[in-house]
């Protein structure tokens, strides 16, 4: 039996997201190089580079794969359900509680661990 778990990645694909890539350093490298040039247009030009460099790699297989997890994963979202927010608030009063009590304590455990230390010492005559 000579099966695949994974289809074989198409070489256009690569080729793709190989020039994705060096468009996007090539994109990022002429930001700097044309330092003279006013913000906004250097910011622009870099952002429409970026733009088309996920373009391009949204058309491969890769691309279709994350579109179509990022579609299941808003819909997974949908079904969730949240608390309201009088269950927020109690929530987190109970936070807030719990952290003070577990504070107190290890106060109170490091005090008297640091009397028993002084006193096994001598110390604390």
């Amino acid at each position: 039996m000579n099966t695949q778990a994974e289809a074989p990645t198409a070489v256009f694909d690569v080729v793709k997201q190989v020039f994705s890539v060096v468009l996007l350093v090539s994109g990022i490298g002429a930001f700097y190089y044309f330092s003279d040039i006013q913000l906004l247009y250097r910011v622009l030009g870099l952002l429409v580079i970026a733009v088309v460099a996920v373009g391009l790699v949204m058309a491969t297989a890769v691309g279709h794969d994350l579109m179509a997890f990022m579609k299941e994963s808003k819909q997974e979202v949908r079904k969730v359900v949240w608390p309201t927010r009088e269950e927020t608030v109690r929530t987190t009063m109970m936070v807030f509680a719990m952290v003070f009590v577990v504070g107190l304590v290890l106060w109170l455990l490091d005090m008297f661990l640091f009397w028993g230390v002084r006193y096994l010492t001598g110390q604390g005559a």
